[in-house]
């Protein structure tokens, strides 16, 4: 392994010993068409720490990213930010390898790497406001449960200015690059993409840690999360869109997202669009299997409207749209105003499936809604324009 690696270092003596994962193209259930990385830092002093750890089968990458720097024996304190198994699951493996370390969690992060490796560690157990000295540094440690697991954490090297917040701030990109401002604009999109899908959920406890960070007034210069690339140019760029994000500020987008059997409710969806536009909304048609849920949520992020389609299939609504607004509601989405259309043959049953399921979200729904029986005519078309049109005036 040795020699062939460039030594990343983010500030003096404070350095990137991650891997990267070129190959993953589903981090479950959401989609990751350019890799990601699981990111590690190893900091420098008179005691040497390691900042969580890579997942198992990265482990000698992560390893020999270590041994360029400094032999691992003489890593004394290990911490883990976050038990979930992509930051945590060759840290027995590490542990072994360095002798015994100290490792540095929360309570339930404690409790939870008990659970997943059932081996004696040298824990050492903090909490918001603790501190540690390792020499010419003091790291400080702020609990962020729920953000997005209950042992969550972030750690904060003080001297430096650096916040590593575990999955917090993050992107699922794999890339020779190892800072933002290395890549171009596209890191925000891929942020937006895994704040949508990973973290939307939790948005009022964001808002609440951001302003706990800001009233800590502690100065930010690098942010280096678990996945992805490093913010070090303007990382206030990154914790402004959390919280638009998180205070669900929108713009005037408006999303048709539907299947279709044999093309009815495709007709229907793009008669709705063309009343969209006509109206002034920025309109966007996705079809459920062109379009992978994952980049349907990121493109929800930012839209006020929601139109879904869906044909009736054994009298409910299609298994695409079933899949879709499953993965939608354990997201719940604030603010959003929904519309439902769709057509059937014989019985239709789909758009009352879907009026059923986001109800139990307590969603807000328009109660009008656009059917057609088997192929819609002039007239029905007429009318799904006039549907739109009528959406995008109450939307916008």
């Amino acid at each position: 392994m040795g020699g062939t690696m460039e030594i990343v270092e983010l500030k003096k003596g404070i350095y990137w010993v991650g891997a990267i994962d070129w190959n993953v193209r589903d981090f479950h259930g959401y989609s990751t068409p350019s890799g990601t990385t699981y990111n590690a830092y190893l900091i420098l002093d008179e005691k040497n720490v390691l900042v969580d750890t890579v997942k198992s089968s990265f482990y000698l990458e992560m390893l020999g990213r270590i041994s360029e720097i400094i032999d691992p024996s003489k890593i004394d304190f290990i911490i883990s930010n976050h038990v979930e198994m992509d930051h945590s699951s060759s840290l027995p493996e590490i542990v072994e390898r360095i002798g015994n370390p100290v490792v540095i969690t929360s309570e339930r992060g404690q409790k939870g790497l008990e659970k997943h490796y059932k081996r004696p560690m040298n824990f050492k157990v903090v909490k918001t406001g603790d501190t540690l000295s390792i020499g010419q540094r003091t790291l400080a440690f702020v609990e962020a449960p729920m953000l997005h697991w209950p042992d969550s954490m972030f750690t904060y090297v003080k001297e430096d200015r650096v916040l590593l917040p575990n999955d917090a701030f993050g992107q699922h990109i794999a890339s020779c690059q190892r800072f933002e401002d290395e890549v171009g604009d596209d890191v925000m999109k891929h942020a937006a993409k895994y704040y949508a899908n990973i973290l939307w959920p939790l948005a009022p406890l964001i808002l609440k840690k951001i302003d706990e960070v800001v009233k800590m007034e502690i100065p930010i210069d690098v942010i280096g999360p678990s996945h992805g690339l490093i913010w070090r140019k303007d990382p206030g760029r990154i914790i402004q869109a959390y919280v638009e994000w998180s205070q669900g500020k929108t713009n005037k987008k408006i999303l048709v997202v539907y299947d279709t059997m044999w093309g009815s409710t495709e007709a229907l969806a793009k008669a709705i669009l063309k009343g969209l536009i006509e109206e002034g909304a920025e309109a966007k048609l996705l079809h459920l299997r062109s379009n992978h849920r994952s980049d349907i949520i990121e493109e929800m992020l930012e839209a006020r409207g929601v139109l879904l389609g869906s044909p009736t299939l054994n009298n409910g609504m299609f298994p695409t749209m079933g899949d879709f607004l499953t993965y939608m509601r354990g997201l719940k989405p604030k603010g959003k105003f929904f519309g439902l259309f769709g057509s059937y043959g014989w019985g239709g049953g789909a758009i009352k499936e879907m009026r059923k399921s986001l109800e139990q979200e307590k969603f807000n729904i328009w109660e009008k809604e656009l059917t057609a029986q088997y192929i819609p005519d002039p007239e029905e078309i007429q009318k799904a324009i006039e549907f739109g049109k009528e959406f995008a005036k109450k939307v916008l």
